[in-house]
This record gives C-alpha cells, structure tokens and sequence, in this order.
C-alpha cells in the first residue's frame, strides 16, 4: 500500500544586525547547518550596493544572495534585504520587499523582518538578533516571542554594539541569550533550544 509522508515543512531562521554585524555574522553563517532557510536584516547604506552576498558566499555552505520580491524560501539558502527595502516573509514562505516608511530610522528594518515571521510561522518562527546600536529589532522579537516561537539574542558583552541586544532584553524575555561562538550550534540545532543543556546562558522563566 502506497503511504504518502507529508513534506518536511521549510525551516526558517531570520538574523537581525547593525554596527559589528559583518564580523558577527561571520562567525554564524559559516557554520550554518542542515536543510534551513535564513534571511538577514543588517543595517545598510541606501546609497550603494549591498557587497553582503559577494562576501558572504565563499565563506558560507548554503547558497547566498540578496532576496528579490516574490521569491520563494528555499533551504540552504541565505537571503540578504537588499539596500533600501525592507524584507518581510509571506505566509507562504515567499519573501516580499517594501518601501514602507523607515523603522528606528532604517529600511531594512529588523523589526519589519521579524514581525513577519511572526505572522507568518507562528511558533515555528526563529529569530536571533546580533550586535547593533539602535532598538531595532527589540519589538520584532518581542512579536516572534508572543507568537511562541524561538528568540536567541546575541549576549550583550560579547557584542561590538551592546545597545541593540539591551533593549531587546529590557523589552521581552527571550529563549536564550548566547555569546557569540555558541550562537551557530544552537541557530540550526534540529531540536528546540529550549531543550538543550545549555544551563549558564538560560533565560530564567
């Protein structure tokens, strides 16, 4: 008798970044693992083009490029917001790009990015917010925590910009909070970080 299994459904990261975001995210994306998809908000210039993918690519296992309106989510794919929009994930896992008014001043905005994949995942929704200097991205977590899903912040004293990770923690209450070197294994771990046995970096409930 023929059994039909059900797809694996797609599994999404979004990362959020502003100042000290490149060396941050080089210390993630290149020890990406598994079959996920992670889009990326990180502060950018409206005045010049993105090098985020050219950089990125050698460096990273998945497939690298900057997200275009419309386009599907794929696994082993990182997307970059493009200079100027923002990036929102639809509910049926395309990406979508806008040009909505800014957010704490920035277009891409964090926030933006992450209330989407609030919206859009539910409880499957996981979120890592990094290094920066602005409170972008606080309430975007705060959103992807309300919705059940899992919110990983980058400890502020291992970050270049601590201010961006301090207001997200003085504004929710998230699954953990990592030092930089942890954040790879625990971002692409198959099970939910909140079952791991990683007691020294555990968010009190």
């Amino acid at each position: 008798m023929l059994v039909l299994v059900p797809p694996t459904p797609l599994r999404v990261a979004v990362i959020g970044a502003s100042a000290g975001g490149i060396e941050a995210l080089g210390a993630v994306l290149p020890r990406l693992s598994g079959d996920w998809s992670v889009v990326v908000v990180m502060h950018l210039s409206p005045d010049r083009p993105s090098l985020l993918p050219e950089i990125f690519a050698p460096r990273c296992p998945f497939g690298v490029k900057e997200a275009e309106d419309k386009e599907p989510l794929s696994p082993r794919t990182v997307y970059f917001a493009p200079p100027d929009y923002h990036v929102l994930i639809e509910r049926g896992l395309s990406l979508a790009l806008s040009v909505d008014q800014r957010v704490h001043h920035s277009r891409p905005s964090i926030d933006v990015l992450f209330e989407s994949a609030a919206d859009a995942m539910g409880p499957r929704a996981r979120a890592l917010l990094l290094t920066g200097a602005s409170q972008d991205g606080a309430a975007g977590l705060a959103a992807v925590a309300a919705a059940g899903g899992t919110t990983l912040v980058q400890d502020p004293a291992s970050a270049h910009a601590p201010e961006m990770p301090a207001a997200a923690l003085a504004l929710c209450q998230p699954t953990l909070v990592l030092p930089l070197e942890m954040i790879a294994g625990v971002l692409c771990s198959e099970a939910d970080p909140r079952l791991d046995r990683l007691a020294p970096y555990r968010v009190a409930p």
